[in-house]
This record gives C-alpha cells, sequence and structure tokens, in this order.
C-alpha cells in the first residue's frame, strides 16, 4: 500500500492513492468518497483473513473495537459513546424506538433533512410523538417545553447549507430539550468535537468524506444520556454481553452499544477503519481550509457565469457541497459527465462536492464545462 507523502500540498501528496482520477474527474464525495488504494487494499485483507483463519469471530470483534476507537477519535469522544451500526438509519432508528414520548412529545426538525430523518421521527406518531419541520430561522419559537428532542443536519443534502449547531444546542438545553447531528456531510470534511458542539447525540456514516464503504456508521451519545433510552429496535451486539447468548432476558448495554444490533458488518468495518485512518493521515482540518480554498474559486467562476449559487457564501454557513441552479439539472449531470466530470443532482441543483484529493485543475474543468453549458444555469 502507498501512503501519503510526508511534505507537500492538497492534493498532490494524496491524490496519486485514487485511481479514478486517472480517468475521471471526480467531484461528487457528497454521495461517496472516491476509493482509495488502502480501502481497496482492506477488502482484500478481509477475504484474506477470512480464507486463513476461518471464522475468526473474536478478531473481527476485535476490528469492530478497532473502528470505534477510530471514529471516538475523530469527534473527540470516548469509544464506549460511540456504537458501531450499518447506517445512520439504524443507530437514529435505534434512539426513537428508545425513548419515550409521555412527558414529551414534540420532535423538532428542519425542512432541509435527509429523508431518513424525518421518516424516523414520523414513525413515531403511533407512539406519541409530534413532529414539527421548521426553517432555520424559527427555533426560537419552535422549540419549547413540550420538545424531547431536536432533530438537524449539520450541513443540508440538498442545498450545501451549514446550521449553526452550538446556537440550536443552547436553545434545545435552555428548554430542557436533547439535540441529535446528522453529520454524514460533514464526518471527514470539517472538524468534530461533540464536547465542543455540546450535541446529545450525532450520526454519520464513513461512505462520504471518510473514504469508506456503504454498510458502516456510527452513532454518538453522551455518556451521561446512556440510560435515557432503551432501544427496542435492538440486536445481540447491543446487549451487556454479547456472548452470553440469553434468548429469555434483554438487558442492553450500560454504554452506547445498547444502540447497536446484530452481526456487525465486518467487510465494511475492514474498510472504515482504512478511510478514516487515510483521513487522520490527511488531515480533517488541512482537508477543511482547501475545500474552502476551492469552493471559493468555483463561486467566483459561476458568478462570471451567471450561474446561482443556492449554497451560502460565507465559510462558515456551508461545508464542503456547492449546490448550483439549473432549469435541466438531469441533462446538466449528464453533460458534466460527456466532459468525464462526475457531480449529482438533488431538487434542481447539480452538487459540486470537493475533497482533499481535488485540485484547481479539477475546478476549472468543472467551470470550462459549465459555461460550454451556460444555457442549462437558472
Amino acid at each position: 500500500m502507498t501512503t501519503p507523502k510526508s511534505a507537500g500540498p492538497l492534493p498532490d501528496r494524496i491524490r496519486h492513492r485514487f485511481p479514478i482520477f486517472e480517468r475521471l474527474c471526480y467531484i461528487n464525495s457528497c454521495s461517496q468518497g472516491a476509493l482509495s488504494d488502502a480501502v481497496r487494499e482492506s477488502y482484500e485483507n478481509y477475504l484474506r483473513d477470512w480464507d486463513e483463519k476461518g471464522a475468526p469471530w473474536e478478531y473481527w470483534v476485535e476490528r469492530t473495537e478497532a473502528a470505534r476507537a477510530a471514529f471516538s477519535r475523530l469527534i473527540n469522544a470516548d469509544p464506549d459513546e460511540i456504537a458501531v451500526t450499518t447506517s445512520l438509519s439504524a443507530g437514529v432508528s435505534a434512539l426513537a424506538s428508545g425513548l419515550r414520548y409521555a412527558k414529551r412529545s414534540k420532535i423538532v426538525t428542519t425542512d432541509l433533512e435527509f429523508p431518513t430523518i424525518g421518516q424516523i421521527w414520523h414513525a413515531q406518531a403511533s407512539r406519541g410523538a409530534r413532529v414539527q419541520h421548521v426553517p432555520l430561522d424559527a427555533f426560537e419559537q419552535a422549540i419549547d417545553d413540550d420538545t424531547a428532542l431536536v432533530s438537524i443536519t449539520h450541513v443540508s443534502y440538498r442545498t450545501g447549507e451549514m446550521i449553526d449547531v452550538e446556537e440550536v444546542v443552547r436553545l434545545a438545553h435552555e428548554r430542557g430539550a436533547l439535540v441529535l447531528l446528522d453529520a454524514y456531510q460533514t464526518a471527514g470534511s470539517v472538524p468534530l468535537d461533540v464536547k465542543e458542539l455540546g450535541v446529545d447525540f450525532l450520526a454519520a456514516g464513513a461512505l462520504k468524506y471518510l473514504l469508506a464503504s456503504a454498510g458502516l456508521a456510527f452513532f454518538y451519545c453522551g455518556r451521561e444520556l446512556f440510560d435515557r433510552a432503551w432501544p427496542t429496535a435492538t440486536g445481540w451486539f447491543a446487549d451487556q454481553d454479547i456472548f452470553q447468548m440469553d434468548a429469555w432476558d434483554y438487558s442492553p448495554s450500560p454504554t452506547a452499544r445498547r444502540f447497536q444490533s446484530g452481526t456487525p458488518p465486518i467487510p465494511s468495518i475492514y474498510a472504515g477503519i482504512a478511510g478514516i485512518e487515510l483521513m487522520e493521515e490527511i488531515g480533517v482540518e488541512e482537508t477543511r481550509e482547501h475545500v474552502l480554498h476551492l469552493n471559493a474559486h468555483l463561486v467566483a467562476g459561476i458568478d462570471e457565469l451567471d450561474g446561482t449559487v443556492v449554497t451560502p457564501r460565507e465559510r462558515d454557513r456551508h461545508g464542503a457541497l456547492i449546490c448550483v441552479r439549473s432549469n435541466d439539472v438531469t441533462e446538466l449531470v449528464a453533460a458534466l459527465g460527456r466532459w468525464g466530470i462526475v457531480t449529482s443532482e438533488r431538487d434542481s441543483n447539480v452538487r459540486i462536492s470537493a475533497h482533499a484529493y481535488n485540485s484547481l485543475d479539477d475546478i476549472d474543468l468543472v467551470l470550462a464545462a459549465l459555461a460550454q453549458n451556460r444555457h442549462l444555469l437558472a
């Protein structure tokens, strides 16, 4: 496996580790990170271990613990505050199933959430939950003494807008409500510190800026809240002793592991460890500054084309994702594809999402392609 060069700026020292750039301009990390040599090798290691050892479950449990520890470092949490899950949906569903809605029944969320978040909370209506969707300027009015939890995305997958998490936490905690942060669009691209943010829960997957693959996510629960939720969506890896094999009792782990469920996604865990460790080597803070520089160049170029940038321009109000309005976004994404540029779409916006491996040349290529398709910009 190749290791990052010890010196030099991004992306020069790491771009060679992502073979897709030999063929394409990949600028779609909001959907999935580019495949690295480290992650490819991790799957080979999984197959080798399976082949050589047969069923090495004790070792695979150790790999699960290594993934837990890696993610805890990333967000400044303790390992026992992290659940290893198969998806963000699984972790949030475990939380939602474990809350009670008798004393406080309201869930406050936004209009910018990924569908799984809204769907999970609305699914609790049969258990007494009431869900209120609000614009970002309405938290002050919406969070009240009946609010059990405020569920927010850090960066919207639809617009690229970043929420002021600390202000939402302040309002929620003043009124006795908990806060869940969906950090899928920021984990790996924006430095995260759960202690500084003050959130009670955080969920994120490894698929995007953590450079891993589908099938692995993490759920953070502050240790003071371990007993606040008793998930009814559960499984044997959430038990206090996974090897006790007790089918006659429900005794969830006294740690955040209570938010896990069944057999962990072992192949994805190998990839997740490789992706997170690679991002640790690259540096999340350096990545953030690098991408902000690329995005400033991108936004300036779109302005020259008289395009419409949907994402807020202020550096503290957007993540890695920049959204540009189109009058035919499906055709625009296809047109960019004919230039060898990989992007994606949501609503009427083309999503352009740089990461540590992208360069100013990538941005200039995107701008050149947009200039040739200016009629598709709204």
